[in-house]
């Protein structure tokens, strides 16, 4: 019996990976680069920070990841200020339901709280009991160890628990902890492979509602 729904945010809860994607690229501007939307795909469900590591590692450059890192927060806060950050479809009735039906609800991000502070309207950060974020973990997705920390911070067993997520290492993640993953894609379809470990593949998050209702029965 399903009893927590764990939530990816960025893709999953919030429509930022454009934005980050803009982000990445205005930093690349004084080396004369442009990031590609192929490689991209590879950062979602990662740290930006491990983004920083992608880039260096096929572009052959150095980045000082400390300075860019800061750099990557002003860009993003001005972005954000500018153009806001839409939420996903179907998530205030997700959440509704949620609360309506007693279920515990964390968000399980790649980012560090002060990211999350910053994308994240309060009123909407204050729908969830719980936030596990890539700082409170040794080892980033797709490596399970947050998705079962997550369960930790609920209380629950992670056979009582599902993952939302949009990325493939964040499917990686919920499968490795063996947690049931429902996938929303954003920028990114998902694999074979990783559509293999998923329960489910759904178009929005108002969906999730009638797969929980099915569960439940």
């Amino acid at each position: 019996m399903i009893k927590a729904v764990i939530f990816d945010m960025d893709g999953l809860i919030i429509d930022s990976e454009e934005i980050s994607y803009a982000c990445y690229n205005s930093l690349l501007e004084k080396e004369n680069l442009t990031l590609s939307k192929e490689l991209y795909t590879q950062f979602l469900g990662k740290s930006v920070e491990n983004g920083f590591h992608l880039i260096e590692d096929n572009y052959h450059i150095h980045i000082d990841v400390e300075k860019a890192l800061i750099e990557f927060k002003d860009i993003m806060q001005k972005m954000v200020e500018e153009r806001g950050v839409p939420l996903k479809d179907g998530l205030i009735e997700l959440l509704d339901y949620l609360q309506d039906n007693n279920y515990k609800t964390i968000i399980a991000t790649s980012s560090n709280l002060t990211r999350v502070h910053q994308l994240l309207d309060n009123e909407i950060f204050s729908r969830f009991d719980d936030i596990i974020c890539g700082d409170e973990v040794t080892n980033g997705k797709p490596n399970p160890e947050i998705f079962l920390k997550a369960c930790e911070k609920l209380n629950v067993h992670p056979n009582e628990a599902l993952v939302l997520e949009d990325s493939e290492a964040g499917i990686q993640a919920a499968y490795g902890a063996s947690i049931p993953v429902i996938c929303i894609p954003d920028m990114k379809y998902p694999e074979q492979p990783y559509l293999d470990m998923t329960t489910d593949i759904l178009k929005s998050l108002k969906q999730v509602i009638d797969y929980l209702k099915e569960s439940a029965v």
